[in-house]
């Protein structure tokens, strides 16, 4: 279905086309193929507006806008572009999915909000649930809005204590990019994610800006058990290369932006995040290089810088810098192993138990052949941290090298790192405290093994 207005865009575009046709017929050679391909997508270009009915939660009519979604996007043409209606609400059913896009843009004007029915969440045979919005080897293609476009996945219905012992992880994320190049990602604003929020993974070249992300189960200020228990509600999680993320909020009860597997060559940069921080990992299998985190603000936030492994692997050349953390209300700074459960028994070291160091018997593993390499962490403010400023534990078979915290600053800390050992560690500038395994104002030369500090 064509807009109307795509006649006038025609129109308007008249002359434009008038001077191309006239030097296509000018141009020889390769030059002319090209000139003939870019003529036809300029031609053959649409503005189609989404067909679905719009502001009817009822759940028949969630699963036709679902699948005239999936329709829809299956009968785009390179340079077309799928626009929903500026205020209106398109209620629908999971499962959206889209291959082998080209050269489009997708216009959310408007809100889509996902069905709360998990009951009739379309699944694969396996009995896993589909996600959400799913887009897969797609290249030269925009997300955007011409305001704020929304996408709502009613995540309370699968949030709380109850419902991960029974969903576990078996929950949509709620926006998925696969095996893609070329990626615009702005002006959105994603609530409400069952699981991860967005996923975007082995991409070469992304931008996300303008964006805001929100999984949080009521108004306070902070992350208390009630708000805790929306499990796994990631922010922007990315895999691949030449990726920039600038200009984005992220309030979530996991890892805010998070770097994973296999990733380089990505630069983080004036943001506020407040939930499991400003993340790489957990890296297990893999390497990653040449990541920076920078400009960022943090209120109440749960951890604030954390890397962390689940298994062998290198991560190198990282910088964090300037950034700001108010109040932090666990580790401040975390470098070592992931602290994660992967079953229901969330005090399970997979590697490091999410009940350690609070519970007696708990544990915490570095996995081995873990390594740091060319960490740098400068001009860090922590201002009242709620606990200890961080772990620094590096693996006993491959401990950290040149890990440098160069004015990394700890206002009114009630005490020293926790943990610090297994790391050849700097500490330069005003950096205060300083961590009991580190050199002060010297380069590490030597292997630090350090020691458990006193609280």
């Amino acid at each position: 279905q064509l807009e109307e207005g795509s006649f006038r865009v025609w129109s308007t575009g008249y002359l434009l086309r008038k001077r191309f046709l006239r030097d296509m017929f000018r141009a020889t050679g390769p030059l002319w193929i090209i000139q003939v391909f870019l003529w036809t997508v300029l031609v053959n270009s649409a503005v189609i507006k989404f067909p679905g009915i719009p502001n009817d939660s009822s759940l028949p009519t969630a699963w036709k806008n679902g699948g005239l979604l999936n329709s829809t996007l299956a009968a785009l043409r390179p340079g077309d572009e799928l626009v929903f209606a500026a205020n209106t609400t398109y209620h629908l059913v999971g499962g959206i999915k889209a291959w082998n896009l080209r050269d489009n843009i997708i216009r959310f004007d408007g809100t889509l909000k996902f069905t709360d029915n998990i009951d009739t969440w379309p699944r694969n045979k396996d009995g896993h649930v589909l996600e959400c919005l799913h887009f897969h080897a797609i290249q030269n293609v925009t997300f955007t809005s011409s305001t704020v476009g929304m996408l709502d996945g009613s995540g309370e219905a699968w949030w709380g204590y109850i419902g991960y012992l029974e969903y576990q992880e078996n929950r949509p994320r709620l926006f998925t990019v696969a095996d893609s190049t070329n990626i615009l990602l702005e002006n959105m604003y994603f609530k409400s994610s069952p699981y991860w929020t967005v996923w975007i993974y082995n991409v070469d070249g992304l931008e996300i800006r303008f964006s805001e992300i929100s999984n949080r189960r009521n108004d306070y200020d902070g992350h208390d058990w009630w708000n805790l228990g929306a499990f796994n509600t990631d922010g922007f999680d990315v895999t691949g290369k030449n990726v920039w993320i600038h200009d984005v909020k992220v309030w979530n009860q996991d890892d805010c932006i998070c770097v994973k597997d296999g990733s380089e060559n990505m630069l983080i940069e004036r943001v506020e995040a407040s939930g499991l921080g400003l993340v790489i990992g957990s890296i297990g299998g893999s390497t990653v290089r040449n990541i920076t985190f920078r400009d960022a603000y943090m209120h109440h936030t749960y951890k604030g810088i954390y890397t962390k492994f689940r298994g062998p692997g290198l991560i190198q050349d990282v910088l964090y810098e300037n950034i700001i953390m108010d109040a932090p209300e666990q580790y401040a700074i975390w470098i070592g192993p992931a602290q994660q459960a992967d079953s229901i028994d969330i005090c399970k070291a997979d590697p490091c138990s999410l009940c350690w160091p609070e519970i007696p018997g708990a544990e915490c593993h570095m996995p081995a052949n873990a390594s740091y390499v060319d960490i740098t962490l400068r001009n860090i403010t922590i201002i009242n941290p709620k606990s200890s400023p961080g772990v620094i534990l590096g693996s006993g078979t491959s401990p950290m090298q040149n890990v440098v915290f160069d004015n990394v600053v700890v206002k009114n800390s009630p005490s020293n790192y926790f943990v610090c050992k297994n790391a050849n560690g700097v500490a330069k500038g005003e950096t205060s405290p300083v961590p009991p395994c580190f050199q002060h104002g010297a380069s590490a030369r030597s292997s630090a093994k350090g020691t458990k500090a006193k609280n």
